[in-house]
């Protein structure tokens, strides 16, 4: 899905697997970006049938970048020759197996009632995905490139009565993380904490982004995306979505399935 592949570097990662190219000397260059609504190959969107959930895990990858990026750069349309422009894809998601999360949370929430201490997730059932995302300048020439992939873990990953429940997750966490790389022009490093700034305690409870064309991705669900996560509801309970995009799942790009064009 990406315009090339030859920069990327080794496989890294144990929890999560990818492999990366950054250009740091022009990403620093960078005052403008601009995203294009994220794709979804073939294969990717026929394991989950319902439109809406494959449109909430898009947009949960758009979102992410969107507000992740706008802290330090101005998000401006495609049409108005950015300085670098954001192309997503899903190569793939692993639906998670609703029954199976929702004993899982049912037993997690009993345990918290009768024990001292949480019991972990089960260890069946659980969801992944998988992304391919690049970044280019108004030249077209690839500046960064990322291809990720992670499955849901039994401590870190919230049981949601949903397939798309641990792909919806992964995708904010993939938006995040990527952008996060390509604001910094380089990898993290063995030891990843990043403590989260005045802007993102604020977007992550529903505040205004940095940018207004972000909100064309809506608002993060906050704390009653929390709430719901934490009784295994569906994503779709606490999160509305994009309200720019159609009922079917596909975005008004026509390019909403399938790769972009490069």
């Amino acid at each position: 899905m990406l315009s090339s592949y030859s920069k990327l570097g080794a496989p890294k990662g144990k929890f999560s697997k990818s492999r990366i190219y950054l250009d740091g000397v022009k990403l620093k260059e960078i005052k403008t970006v601009a995203i294009w609504p994220t794709t979804m190959t073939f294969s990717a969107g026929s394991r989950i049938q319902n439109s809406g959930d494959r449109l909430l895990v898009s947009n949960a990858i758009d979102r992410a970048i969107c507000f992740t990026m706008s802290e330090k750069y101005k998000i401006v349309p495609i049409s108005a020759s950015p300085d670098l422009t954001i192309k997503s894809v899903i190569t793939d998601i692993v639906p998670t197996q609703p029954t199976v999360a929702g004993a899982a949370k049912a037993i997690s929430i009993g345990s918290s009632i009768a024990l001292p201490v949480q019991i972990p997730r089960l260890p069946f059932g659980l969801g992944g995905l998988a992304v391919e995302a690049e970044a280019l300048d108004n030249t077209g020439a690839q500046r960064a490139a990322i291809v990720w992939s992670r499955g849901a873990n039994s401590f870190s990953n919230e049981a949601r009565v949903s397939k798309v429940g641990d792909a919806y997750d992964l995708a904010a966490s993939f938006g995040t993380e990527f952008s996060r790389m390509v604001i910094a022009g380089k990898e993290p490093g063995a030891v990843n904490i990043h403590l989260p700034s005045i802007y993102e305690i604020r977007t992550g409870l529903g505040g205004r982004p940095g940018s207004p064309l972000c909100e064309d991705y809506g608002r993060s669900p906050g704390l009653l995306g929390a709430v719901g996560a934490s009784f295994g509801a569906p994503p779709s309970w606490t999160d509305k979505g994009s309200p720019t995009r159609n009922s079917s799942g596909v975005a008004s790009s026509p390019l909403s399935v399938g790769g972009p064009s490069n």
